[in-house]
């Protein structure tokens, strides 16, 4: 997979912020979307200081973190849905940039989706990434993540 492309794919979809801030869950979030609240059981103290209350960080510890999360999704995809990874590049993009916005737990619940893309009725897999409440809280991202799934 072209990581650099993933990168910055990941970058304009979630923004990047270098200081600590409260997302649109109430969860606190630093970087490029990586979870920091220990209420979801994440590390509020990637770098040895605790990050929330508007500390920030550099744009060398965000894109640490950014390639963290996503060798981390990775691996997590791995474990749930081995065959992830015999999908064209375009389409394991759209699997990581679902499970990095979902988390692969929540991805996991795209059942249909998921039983589509894995069978290879691409259009079909659109049509459900597009009919989910997922689809009307990102708006244009699920367009294109569900063009690109199409496309592939």
């Amino acid at each position: 997979m072209d990581m650099t492309l993933m990168v910055k794919e990941l970058r304009d979809d979630e923004g990047e912020k270098l200081a600590s801030y409260i997302d649109t869950e109430d969860y606190w979030t630093i970087g490029v979307g990586h979870l920091i609240d220990p209420k979801r059981g994440a590390n509020p103290a990637p770098f040895g200081i605790d990050l929330r209350g508007g500390k920030t960080i550099t744009a060398d510890q965000s894109a640490y973190l950014l390639e963290q999360d996503i060798n981390s999704k990775m691996a997590q995809l791995d474990a749930q849905l081995p065959w992830w990874r015999s999908l064209s590049e375009v389409r394991q993009r759209v699997i990581v940039n679902m499970a990095f916005n979902l988390g692969v737990i929540g991805l996991m619940g795209f059942k249909n989706m998921l039983a589509a893309a894995q069978s290879g009725n691409y259009a079909l897999a659109a049509a459900a990434m597009k009919a989910s409440r997922w689809a009307s809280q990102v708006g244009a991202r699920a367009d294109r993540l569900a063009a690109m799934m199409v496309a592939g």
